[in-house]
C-alpha cells in the first residue's frame, strides 16, 4: 500500500499549453497536499510549480503527423522512463494532460501496472480520430475535460467513459488588472500608433512555417497603417535568440515580449495567431485576429481525410461558425494575411462584430477554478484508490 505521508503523482504535459495548465493544476493539488512528490514530462512553468522534470517537453514537441518522425527516438526514450517509473514506484495517480499519440499509448502501461489515469484536456477526438474514445474508455479511469460541448460528445459515444466538465483553465491564467501603458511603455511602443500582434506558436515548426510570412504581413500593412508597431510574445518553449533570428532580418519596429501573451496582447488592437491555444488566448483578451495554420503537405492532406470539423481554430468551433478568418496551408502568404487583417481593420462594423463574437466565446467557458476542481478529482481518485488497497 502506498504511503499516504509520501503520495506520489506522475504527470505528462508534452506542448507548452499542457506545461501552463499542468503547472496550475500542480499548484493546486499541492495546496491540498503539501507533501505530494511530482514527477513527469513538462517545461519550465510546471518545474517551477514543483515538478521534477525526467524529459523536458521540448525534446517531444511536433506540429502535424509527418513532423513526428525526426524525434521518434525523443518519444521512445521518453515512453522508457515513463514506463520504468510506472513500473517501479507504482505512483499514486498518472495524469494526462493532452497530447494523445503518447499519452493514450502510456495509459495502458499505468491500467497494466494498475496505476489510476486522470486525463485532463481531452484530446480532440471529436475532431477527428474518434475511434480512440474505445481506448480511452479501457484505459482512464477520469476524464476531465475543458471545453463545454466535450462531455455531451463522450456521452453520445455511448462509450463508457467517466468524464466531467471542469471549465478552462485559460480563465484562471487571464489578469485581473493590466496596466496597458505601463505595459505600452515598457515595449517602447508609440502611444496612439496601431499595435499588431504576432502570435506564431510556441513549437520550432510552427515559427519557421508562419512566422517569415507574418513578419511579411506586417511589413505590408506597415505601408497601409502609418505607425503600424508588432508585438511579438516570447513562447516560453523557444530562446529569444532562436526568435531574433527571424525578427533581425526585417527593419519593421517589433516587440517582444518576455512576460507573458495576457500582457502582449492587452496593447495589441488586432493579430496574426498561429491555430492552437493562442487563438483562445487572443478571444479570451477581446482581440480581433486573423489564424494561420501550415504543416507539411503529407500531414494536411492526411488530416483533411480524417478531419470531422469544418474549421481548425478553437474560438470557431467553439463558436460553432467562422467568426475569425482561418487562413490555410499554400494561402498562408504576406498578402494574403495582410488582406485579411486589412479587411478587419478597414470595416468597423466587421471588427465590432468580431469583438462581441469573441465575447460570447468567453462567455461560454464558464468562470474561473478548472485547476481547483480538477485538483480535487485527482485527490478523490488517490485517496479511494488507497482505502481500496488497504
Amino acid at each position: 500500500m502506498p504511503d499516504i505521508k509520501n503520495r506520489h503523482i506522475l504527470i505528462v504535459a508534452g506542448e507548452a499549453s499542457g506545461d501552463l495548465h499542468g503547472a496550475a493544476l500542480i499548484r493546486a493539488i499541492k495546496k491540498l497536499d503539501q507533501g505530494m512528490t511530482v514527477r513527469g514530462i513538462g517545461g519550465k512553468k510546471m518545474e517551477e510549480a514543483g515538478v521534477d522534470i525526467i524529459v523536458p517537453a521540448s525534446d517531444l514537441a511536433v506540429v502535424g503527423l509527418t513532423e513526428v518522425f525526426p524525434k521518434v527516438m525523443n518519444h521512445l526514450r521518453a515512453y522508457a522512463h515513463m514506463r520504468s517509473f510506472l513500473r517501479n514506484t507504482r505512483p499514486d495517480l498518472l495524469i494526462l494532460i493532452d497530447y494523445p499519440d503518447f499519452n493514450i499509448f502510456l495509459a495502458r502501461t499505468a491500467k497494466r501496472f494498475k496505476v489510476p489515469v486522470l486525463y485532463y484536456i481531452s484530446p480532440q477526438i471529436w475532431g477527428w480520430r474518434s475511434g480512440r474514445v474505445k481506448k480511452i474508455a479501457e484505459r482512464v479511469n477520469k476524464m476531465a475535460v475543458i471545453l463545454p460541448f466535450e462531455k455531451e460528445f463522450y456521452l453520445k459515444t455511448g462509450a463508457d467513459v467517466d468524464v466531467e466538465y471542469v471549465g478552462h483553465p485559460l480563465m484562471d491564467a487571464i489578469p485581473d488588472n493590466l496596466d496597458k501603458g505601463m505595459i505600452s511603455k515598457e515595449l517602447g511602443l508609440d502611444k496612439g500608433m496601431p499595435v499588431l500582434g504576432l502570435l506564431p506558436g510556441s513549437r520550432t515548426e510552427e515559427i519557421k512555417n508562419l512566422l517569415p510570412s507574418m513578419i511579411g504581413a506586417a511589413g505590408i500593412l506597415s505601408s497601409r497603417y502609418n505607425g503600424l508597431q508588432c508585438v511579438l510574445p516570447l513562447a516560453p518553449t523557444l530562446s529569444l535568440e532562436f526568435i531574433k533570428s527571424f525578427t533581425d532580418r526585417t527593419t519593421l519596429k517589433i516587440s517582444i515580449c518576455t512576460k507573458d501573451i495576457y500582457s502582449a496582447l492587452s496593447v495589441c488592437d488586432i493579430a496574426l495567431v498561429a491555430s492552437g491555444t493562442a487563438t483562445l488566448e487572443t478571444a479570451l483578451m477581446g482581440v480581433p485576429m486573423v489564424v494561420a495554420y501550415r504543416m507539411s503537405p503529407l500531414s494536411f492532406a492526411i488530416g483533411k481525410t480524417v478531419a470531422k470539423v469544418s474549421h481548425v481554430s478553437l474560438v470557431n468551433l467553439i463558436a460553432g461558425e467562422e467568426i475569425v478568418p482561418e487562413v490555410l496551408q499554400d494561402a498562408v502568404t504576406p498578402e494574403g494575411l495582410a488582406d485579411k487583417v486589412s479587411a478587419i481593420l478597414d470595416n468597423k462594423g466587421l471588427r465590432n462584430d468580431m469583438i462581441m463574437k469573441l465575447r460570447k466565446v468567453r462567455e461560454s467557458l464558464g468562470g474561473k477554478g478548472a485547476s481547483e476542481r480538477t485538483a480535487r478529482i485527482a485527490m478523490d481518485i488517490i485517496n479511494n484508490n488507497n482505502r481500496c488497497c488497504r
